[in-house]
């Protein structure tokens, strides 16, 4: 798969498709750690996210699956086994088609436009330091399509777990997935949910990362559950920054 992690599109036991970032990704570590607690708090905000999962990918495997590789540096080495974050591909291949790009002129086709607006205030709560990444997808013969939020891994500054917080951070390359949001309302019901997001929850999916993917550093897991915590009362200020900023997303606002 295309991108810095260097993913792999895997069939799973399941019998779902996913693409598969490898605990020694070109990135960082952490990056799976990321993407599974972004990802999931995305999912609990009721935003459009690819469902995840831990994946467990044996050593008999990469062994006899030398694409299974990472390219470093000029090197090639083997995927690392054990523990890897898999993000479920957002539509069957057999089914339909994926495109990470679509047309300006055919965003009046997009389903679920209104979703940006949501998915904005989680990559700010987020501190996604990253441009906001959409997968557009539509079935067989469907007109119409629909965007789904993928790739989390640089939410949390990346591997650093720290929240540099800049306007143009964590949004999406056209301001035409803004251009319709007129105010406050536009952000409904995604801005509630995660403002009143209770804080067991963002523990419980905290707890569900495997310790390895952060190197059983605790205290600084708990670092960013604290700082998710008191991040919540602070989203609109942070959609603000960027609302005011020389990029005037939102050409139709209307103050209350």
């Amino acid at each position: 798969m295309r991108g810095g992690a260097q993913s792999h599109l895997m069939r799973c036991s399941d019998g779902h498709f996913y693409v598969v970032k490898f605990r020694n990704n070109p990135q960082h570590l952490r990056v799976l750690a990321n993407e599974l607690l972004a990802t999931r708090l995305a999912e609990r905000a009721g935003l459009p996210v690819p469902v995840t999962e831990v994946v467990e990918v044996n050593e008999w495997l990469i062994r006899h699956s030398p694409e299974l590789n990472i390219q470093l540096a000029g090197n090639v080495i083997a995927c690392e086994p054990g523990l890897q974050f898999g993000s479920r591909y957002v539509v069957n291949p057999v089914e339909g088609r994926v495109f990470d790009w679509l047309p300006i002129e055919l965003f009046d086709r997009l389903r679920n436009i209104d979703a940006f607006a949501g998915m904005l205030a989680l990559d700010k709560w987020t501190g996604n330091a990253n441009g906001r990444q959409a997968a557009f997808w539509r079935k067989g013969r469907e007109r119409k399509y629909t965007a789904t939020f993928i790739d989390q891994g640089y939410c949390f500054n990346a591997g650093e777990w720290t929240f540099p917080d800049y306007p143009l951070r964590g949004v999406f390359a056209r301001n035409e997935a803004y251009a319709w949001v007129k105010g406050w309302e536009s952000f409904e019901p995604w801005l509630s949910r995660i403002e009143g997001m209770c804080e067991d929850e963002i523990w419980t999916q905290a707890g569900e990362i495997p310790p390895e993917w952060y190197g059983s550093e605790w205290g600084a897991l708990e670092k960013l559950g604290l700082a998710l915590i008191e991040r919540r009362a602070r989203v609109r200020e942070l959609i603000t920054c960027f609302r005011v900023s020389p990029r005037r997303p939102f050409p139709v606002w209307v103050e209350n």
